[in-house]
């Protein structure tokens, strides 16, 4: 092999080894220029002629970029827009020398200190700007707010916001980053702390709720609403279910406010009946005393009477004062009969009043919106129909139906929409099925059918003529036809199964339903 340091040697492989070697040797920067000087150096290949200097000149074109690089550099913050505004000086000036001087100062300064990756001073892209303004946004307004049990957090997230807005440098970042990460592990102790003391005021809650259920009668009108409510707090709770509940319990709370006032008059009318009945009852009393004390005076005047004129004018006074007491009594007999008359109908509208109160409380097992059974009153009714299933020996299906695209009709038409659709498709429902046959709203748009003593095969048809009736009556929103279809899924309730059980089975099948196409009846396994 030929010796790469041999000026004469002919392998350009060879030559450009050596080349490379030499430019490290001698410290010279791998510039095109310097490498194809020692490559000739080497190769014995002479200088070419110099070429006389042609004065610098800049084509429209290049003009109109530097123009451009310089314009955007001005609007970027602190001491590059400086620059920007002297390289467009030297445009205007074509003065391409102060130019070049002028960008030489710029890479000398910022660039060659390393810039971070990503940054492009005075060209931010449009995506850029858009997420440095959903960040702001989201630490000013969104984290702030949900910080408002806690101002110095929500201090802290509304400070980040606005400091984002204006961090450009390395520097702002790396201390907005700081500042971010310390923020999100105050929130993570913050949101603990506030998870703990609900729980705790949730275990508090409950325990208070089992105490008064407790002191209550079997029968009393406040188990329902006390019912509600630990039903409620025992499962997911959020915004929605909460507000429903809450506007349930002041509808029967009202409604039995009014029928207790109704009830205490009518209590404290019996108890003035009784009180007028003693009165009287002590009056007779006193009326038969009084007669007897009489007779025995006429009993000592007939024993002493000397003619009997005298035994005729006591004899006289006797059928007088009987007359006087026989009538006495009869008028206190009527008095006692009426005053009977009446504590009886005060009893039977006091029964009455407490029917009714009774009735209120079991409103909470309704639900509000669809007038269909909630939760609560479908545990009822499954505990009833079971056992009745159990001792007679007669099938029990369940029904699980969902409506179809529910969500896609709430976000294009407004959640009142979606509140009438499910109205509608219980009103049909009710309609359509048997008065036996029980439609209870199991959440959200899933709606729970109890259909006794029915097979499962009676059970597809049923849901199948739903479907058809809701086709045939169509849904109206602001005077638009809009169809609505359900997906469903059957089961035949097993032998002494419960209805957690029948449920799992019911929503699987439900499920494959909506897999399978939608607005379809699929039965369980």
């Amino acid at each position: 092999m030929s010796n790469p340091s041999n000026p004469s040697t002919s392998n350009p492989v060879d030559i450009a080894r050596e080349a490379f070697r030499r430019l490290a040797t001698r410290r010279i920067a791998p510039t095109p220029d310097a490498y194809r000087d020692i490559y000739n150096e080497i190769a014995g290949i002479p200088k070419p002629a110099p070429v006389p200097a042609v004065p610098a000149a800049v084509g429209p074109a290049a003009e109109e970029v530097l123009g451009e690089f310089a314009t955007q550099l001005t609007e970027t913050p602190g001491e590059l827009a400086d620059y920007g505004r002297r390289l467009n000086r030297a445009v205007k000036a074509r003065d391409w020398d102060a130019y070049a001087k002028a960008l030489s100062q710029l890479v000398e300064k910022h660039l060659r200190r390393g810039i971070p990756p990503g940054v492009t001073y005075g060209m931010e892209s449009n995506d850029t700007r858009l997420l440095r303004e959903l960040l702001s946004r989201t630490l000013a307004f969104a984290l702030a707010s949900l910080l408002g049990t806690n101002p110095k957090l929500a201090g802290e997230a509304e400070s980040l916001g606005q400091a984002v807005k204006v961090a450009h440098s390395e520097a702002a970042l790396q201390e907005i980053a700081s500042r971010l990460k310390e923020l999100c592990f105050q929130v993570e102790l913050h949101s603990g702390d506030s998870a703990e003391q609900q729980e705790l005021l949730l275990r508090l809650f409950k325990l208070l709720l089992e105490n008064v259920s407790e002191l209550l009668d079997d029968d009393s009108w406040m188990r329902g609403q006390i019912d509600a409510v630990q039903e409620l707090i025992s499962g997911p709770i959020d915004s929605r279910t909460l507000e429903d509940a809450t506007r349930s319990l002041k509808d029967v709370i009202y409604k039995q406010g009014q029928l207790k006032h109704n009830l205490s008059d009518m209590k404290a009318t019996v108890k003035n009946m009784m009180m007028t009945f003693i009165d009287r009852l002590g009056s007779v009393a006193a009326s038969t005393g009084e007669f007897h004390d009489k007779l025995g005076g006429f009993s000592d005047r007939i024993r002493h009477a000397g003619d009997i004129n005298e035994l005729n004018t006591v004899l006289d006074e006797v059928l007088r004062d009987t007359k006087q007491a026989q009538a006495e009594a009869l008028a206190s007999r009527d008095r006692m009969l009426a005053a009977h008359r009446e504590v009886q109908e005060a009893e039977s509208r006091i029964k009455e009043l407490e029917a009714k109160l009774q009735q209120m409380s079991e409103l909470v097992r309704e639900d509000q919106l669809t007038g269909t059974l909630n939760r609560r009153g479908l545990d009822d009714v499954f505990e009833r129909e079971s056992a009745r299933a159990d001792r007679r020996g007669t099938p029990l299906c369940a029904a699980l139906l969902d409506l179809d695209n529910f969500k896609r009709l709430n976000d294009t038409y407004g959640h009142l929409a979606g509140d009438n659709a499910l109205r509608h498709l219980a009103k049909v429902a009710k309609a359509t099925l048997r008065s036996i046959d029980v439609v209870a709203r199991f959440g959200g748009e899933e709606f729970l059918i109890m259909l006794p003593e029915t097979a499962v095969e009676a059970a597809v048809q049923t849901m199948v003529r739903l479907q058809r009736e809701l086709t045939r009556h169509f849904f109206m929103h602001d005077n638009e036809k809009l169809l609505i279809t359900f997906s469903a899924g059957v089961a035949l309730r097993l032998p002494n199964e419960d209805l957690s059980s029948l449920m799992a089975r019911v929503d699987r099948a439900m499920y494959k339903a909506k897999q399978t196409g939608k607005n379809r009846v699929e039965v369980a396994s």
